[in-house]
C-alpha cells in the first residue's frame, strides 16, 4: 500500500500531501475508466444493432440461454440450487461478482488513502451522492405508484463511472481536477449505495447453512491476511471463489460475495519501503564490478546470481499490498472484458416493434425522468445546500454552471441500472420480460440524454483553454 497519509490540517504539508494523493487517485481512476467507457459504448451500440437484425437476433437471444457447466463428476461449479447456470446468469452472477470485487477493492483503498479518507474533503460528493440516490428513487416512486413496476425504484439510483468519466475525458484538461475528483467520489459512494440495495432487497430464500459456511470462508481470509500475513493472490482468489459459490447458493445475491471478499484483502504490504530498499542494496552489492563485463553479455546466470535476483523479486512483491496489486491487475479485465460483455448481453433491446410512444410512457418514462431530472436535481441541490451551509467547500476552480453539468452527467446510470433491472423483473413471464425490455429502453434513453446534455453543458461552461498552472502541475505530477 502507499505510505499512510495523515488527515490534513487546514494548511501545511499535510494538506499538500493529501491533495497530491487525492489528485493521483482521481487521475488513476480516470485513466482506467475513460478508455473502458469507450469500449462500453461500443459494446452497447453493437448489442442494439445485433438485437435488431432479423435472423441474427434469434441467435443472439438464444445464445444467452445456453447452459454453462464446469463439472467434477456430478458436481457443477456453475450451478445454482442444483440447476446449471445459463450464459446470461454466468455473466450476471459470476463475472459481475468479479466486477463488484474490484469495486470493493476500490472502496477499501479510497477509505484508506483516497478521496474518502478525509470526511471534510469527501463530504460534498457524499452529500451529492445521497441526493442523487434519494431524488431519483423518490421521483420513481411517485410516477410508479399503484403500478406493476414499482419494485424497480432502485434502477435509476446509480451513476456509471465508466461512461461518465469517459465523457469527461473527451474534454481533456479543460475540466478542473476538482470536478473529476467530485464525480469519481460520487460514483464510488453510489456504488456503495447500490451494493447495500442489492444485499437488502435482492436476496431470495435464505439458507443459513450456506451463510455459515461462507462466514467461515471469510474468517479464513481475514486470518490469512491479518494474522498470517499471506500475500498470495491465489489464496484470496481460491478461498474467495469458494465463498462466492456458497453465497450464490445461500439466497444472497452472489455479487455481494465479491465485495465481502475484497474487504478481506490486506491493504498493508509485508515489507515497509525501507526494508525493501535494504534488501535491494544488500543483493545488488553481491554483484561485483569485475563481473560487469560478463553480465553485459547475454549469458546464463549462475545459481547464486539467480538467488540474489529472486530475493529482489520477492521483496518487490512484498512491498506492494495484495489490495493494490489485485486492483491494478483486475482493472483491464473488468473495464475491457467483463463490463462490455455484460453490456453486450443485457443492452440488446428489440426496437423494430416498439411503439415510439413507449419511451414517454410507463416504466421507460419513469426511469428516464428519474435519471435525467431526479439525478440532476438531487446531486445539484444537495451539493448547493452543503456549500451554502458551510458543511463542505466548493470544488476549486469550479462554479455552479460546471457543477450543473457534472450533476447532469451523474444521470448516466447504465451498468448498475441494467444490473438492478435484470434482478427486478422475472423474465420467465411475458409481463416481466416486457417490463425489463421497457426498463432497458428507459435506461439507455435516459443515460444518453444525461450524457449528451452533460457534455454539451460542460463544454459551454468550461474555459476555452486549460489553466496553465493546472496543466504544469499535472505534467509535473505525471513525470514523477
Amino acid at each position: 500500500m502507499t505510505p499512510h497519509v495523515s488527515t490534513p490540517d487546514a494548511s501545511g504539508p499535510g494538506k499538500e500531501t493529501f491533495a497530491r494523493n487525492v489528485f493521483f487517485s482521481a487521475r488513476r481512476a480516470l485513466s482506467h475508466h475513460a478508455t473502458g467507457g469507450n469500449v462500453l459504448m461500443l459494446a452497447t451500440l453493437l448489442a442494439l444493432i445485433v438485437a435488431n437484425i432479423p435472423g441474427i437476433n434469434n441467435i443472439y437471444n438464444d445464445f444467452w440461454q445456453q447452459e454453462m457447466r464446469l463439472q467434477i463428476g456430478d458436481f457443477n461449479i456453475f450451478s445454482h440450487a442444483g440447476h446449471p447456470m445459463t450464459v446470461l446468469q454466468f455473466i450476471n452472477d459470476a463475472l459481475m461478482a468479479i466486477f463488484f470485487f474490484n469495486i470493493g477493492l476500490e472502496i477499501k483503498r479510497e477509505i484508506l488513502v483516497g478521496e474518502l479518507s478525509s470526511i471534510r474533503q469527501a463530504l460534498l460528493p457524499i452529500m451529492g451522492a445521497i441526493g442523487g440516490m434519494a431524488f431519483p428513487v423518490g421521483l420513481y416512486f411517485i410516477m410508479a405508484h399503484g403500478t406493476d413496476y414499482i419494485d424497480g425504484a432502485a434502477i435509476p439510483m446509480a451513476t456509471d463511472i465508466a461512461f461518465s468519466l469517459g465523457i469527461i475525458a473527451m474534454l481533456g484538461s479543460r475540466v478542473p481536477s476538482s470536478l473529476k475528483i467530485f464525480l469519481t467520489t460520487l460514483a464510488v459512494v453510489d456504488d456503495i449505495g447500490g451494493i447495500i440495495v442489492i444485499a437488502t432487497f435482492y436476496s431470495g430464500h435464505i439458507d443459513l447453512n450456506f451463510i455459515g459456511y461462507a462466514a467461515i470462508g471469510l474468517l479464513i481470509l481475514l486470518a490469512g491476511g491479518a494474522a498470517m500475513k499471506i500475500q498470495s493472490k491465489m489464496f484470496y482468489f481460491i478461498i474467495g471463489g469458494v465463498v462466492w459459490f456458497l453465497v450464490l447458493n445461500s439466497g444472497i445475491h452472489p455479487t455481494i460475495a465479491g465485495v465481502l471478499v475484497a474487504l478481506c484483502v490486506p491493504a498493508v504490504p509485508v515489507y515497509a519501503p525501507k526494508k525493501y530498499i535494504k534488501v535491494i542494496r544488500e543483493n545488488i552489492r553481491k554483484f561485483k564490478e569485475d563481473d560487469d563485463v560478463d553480465l553485459n553479455s547475454r549469458t546464463i546466470l549462475s545459481h547464486e546470481q539467480m538467488d540474489w535476483l529472486k530475493e529482489i523479486e520477492t521483496a518487490s512483491d512484498r512491498v506492494i499490498s495484495p489490495l493494490q496489486e489485485m486492483e491494478d491487475q483486475l482493472h483491464p479485465l473488468t473495464d475491457y472484458l467483463i463490463v462490455p460483455l455484460f453490456a453486450f448481453a443485457n443492452a440488446g433491446i428489440f426496437l423494430l416493434d416498439i411503439n415510439p410512444a413507449t419511451v414517454v410512457t410507463g416504466i421507460s418514462l419513469a426511469i428516464l425522468l428519474s435519471l435525467v431530472v431526479g439525478k440532476f436535481a438531487g446531486i445539484l441541490l444537495f451539493s448547493w445546500a452543503s456549500v451554502k451551509l458551510g458543511i463542505a467547500p466548493m470544488p476549486e476552480r469550479a462554479n455552479w454552471r460546471m457543477m450543473s453539468a457534472i450533476s447532469l452527467l451523474g444521470g448516466i446510470g447504465f451498468t448498475v441500472s441494467l444490473f438492478i433491472a435484470s434482478l427486478t423483473f422475472d423474465t420467465a413471464t411475458a409481463q416481466g420480460a416486457a417490463m425489463l425490455n421497457d426498463a432497458k429502453l428507459g435506461i439507455v434513453a435516459g443515460s444518453l440524454i444525461a450524457g449528451l446534455g452533460g457534455y454539451i453543458l460542460l463544454k459551454l461552461t468550461l474555459p476555452a483553454a486549460a489553466d496553465q498552472e493546472e496543466s504544469k502541475a499535472q505534467d509535473a505530477h505525471e513525470s514523477k
